[in-house]
């Protein structure tokens, strides 16, 4: 089994128990169907080599067809059901389920995972911006569902979305972003609802802060994406480590999974000290009264 050693590096050392460990817990992957939606980078990416490896028959989706040969040519060995989709077009999301369907016969796990975010402030922000985050990161998880879902129930299979701490506690700089996350999450929790005798797992993971490209390919506040990250992205939670922990999250048909410490804590603070916490996000994110992060 391919495994990254930035995922190990994360758990502190490499230890043959470990991968032991780790095929049992990926077993139950084996030859089952899971759609990946964005897998050329981080999370996505991730997801896409660990189901692989542990014998899953993958699709995925995203809007670079450079990246997306180059994904099929890291793969080479094994089929790879790749195609360019914007998933903020309903059109694309269709073809991109209905191929899936075509080339392996149905669905089992569907991982919405394909993002945008955007860092500027609401009052600067043109309402495009706003808009084509939500139609990214909110529709295009209602698009592919939709389409899924005959097979997925079919299969009594599993839906995933790819939230963010962002989506229980609204982030300055990030309006639109966390507004597509809070609405990700409430549909999720109401079609989890209306499904839950029918054998369907629905659930919705937040990885807190993860390396990744997501907020180099951030829009500013005209919609252009700012090429560079706030964050220091070394000391951020490795993309394997993230995927790793949603595929375990999956087996255990867990209801939400939250990850790092940072983002349980913001949760819980929010949950029981909210003004408090109101000032203590501002602090984290401003610098004499100016977005810094």
């Amino acid at each position: 089994m391919y495994f990254s050693a930035h995922f190990f590096y994360a758990y502190g050392h490499i230890c043959y128990f470990c991968i032991y460990k780790l095929n049992i817990i990926m077993s139950f992957l084996k030859d089952k169907v899971v759609a990946i939606t964005g897998g050329t980078d981080g999370i996505g990416k991730a997801l896409v080599d660990q189901c692989i490896a542990a014998g899953a028959k993958v699709a995925t989706c995203a809007r670079n067809y450079d990246k997306l040969y180059s994904l099929q040519l890291e793969h080479a060995n094994v089929m790879l059901h790749a195609i360019t989709c914007d998933v903020s077009k309903e059109s694309d999301c269709q073809r991109f389920i209905e191929s899936t369907i075509k080339e392996f016969g149905g669905i089992d796990i569907l991982i919405n995972n394909a993002g945008i975010s955007m860092r500027a402030l609401f009052n600067d922000a043109d309402i495009e911006v706003i808009k084509k985050v939500m139609d990214t990161n909110f529709f295009g998880s209602v698009y592919c569902t939709k389409y899924a879902l005959p097979t997925i129930l079919e299969r009594q299979g599993t839906i995933v979305g790819v939230s963010s701490i962002a989506g229980y506690r609204g982030l300055p700089g990030r309006a639109a972003y966390s507004a597509s996350k809070f609405a990700l999450q409430g549909w999720l929790e109401a079609i989890r609802t209306e499904l839950l005798h029918t054998g369907v797992h629905v659930m919705w993971v937040c990885p807190g802060f993860t390396a990744s490209n997501i907020r180099n390919a951030a829009l500013n506040e005209r919609g252009i994406p700012q090429g560079e990250s706030p964050l220091d992205e070394a000391e951020l939670m490795p993309a394997p480590a993230c995927a790793h922990e949603i595929i375990k999250a999956i087996e255990h048909r867990k209801r939400t999974l939250v990850l790092t410490f940072n983002g349980k804590r913001t949760i819980f603070m929010n949950k029981l000290f909210p003004s408090l916490t109101d000032k203590l996000v501002y602090k984290f994110f401003f610098k004499n009264n100016e977005l810094t992060k």
